[in-house]
């Protein structure tokens, strides 16, 4: 395999993980009952039964903000994708946590269909998911977040302008973490875990 045959291999693991992240995205949306259940419909991705959202504009959020992390993926700054949902004074009071690592130098040598496999794990997971989530509080919202290793330059990367710094509120104490569903292989590692306030994390805005 010749370096073009590599780097072309090492793109597809990334689209694949972009891919995923964008059914995984979607899927937790659905799971959290933010939207009617008429807003999705039923597709098969990875021979998993999966949701997919019917509108146009909250597909393509979810298409923008996961394929918008493709430039970073593949110059292995991203850490952790996050989907986090917010009280209405814009506290977090949920996180979906996807921390990944991807070795770039060994994904040209793992087959599309080994991938796939361990991708669809984490996909059953969050289908049976119901029973780790906290019922939404009144008025909430949502978005997803990327947390970066390092900053990209902005004056020289267009990709660098697809996305803000977030001022998202932090708990003054650790979360509660609840693990759904890891992987730890050659090329990618991945998590997948939930974060809630803390017991003693003072609240503004609680689920009636």
């Amino acid at each position: 395999m010749n370096m073009k045959d590599n780097d072309s291999q090492t793109g597809e693991v990334d689209r694949t993980l972009v891919e995923f992240l964008e059914v995984a995205i979607t899927m937790i949306v659905f799971l959290k009952g933010f939207y009617p259940s008429a807003a999705f419909e039923r597709r098969r991705y990875m021979n998993v039964v999966v949701q997919r959202a019917r509108h146009p504009e909250l597909r393509d959020y979810i298409h923008s903000a996961a394929s918008g992390l493709l430039p970073f993926i593949q110059k292995g700054l991203v850490e952790r994708v996050a989907v986090i949902f917010f009280s209405n004074d814009n506290v977090p009071v949920e996180r979906f946590i996807f921390k990944l690592t991807i070795n770039l130098s060994s994904a040209a040598s793992v087959e599309e269909n080994q991938l796939e496999f361990a991708l669809r794990s984490f996909l059953v997971k969050l289908s049976v998911a119901n029973p780790l989530v906290k019922p939404l509080p009144p008025n909430c919202r949502w978005e997803v977040t990327a947390y970066l290793r390092s900053l990209p330059d902005v004056g020289s990367s267009k990709e660098g302008e697809l996305w803000i710094p977030t001022d998202t509120k932090q708990w003054m104490k650790p979360p509660v973490i609840t693990p759904v569903k890891s992987l730890n292989s050659e090329p990618l590692c991945l998590q997948l875990y939930l974060e809630h306030p803390s017991l003693s994390e003072t609240q503004p805005c609680q689920a009636l």
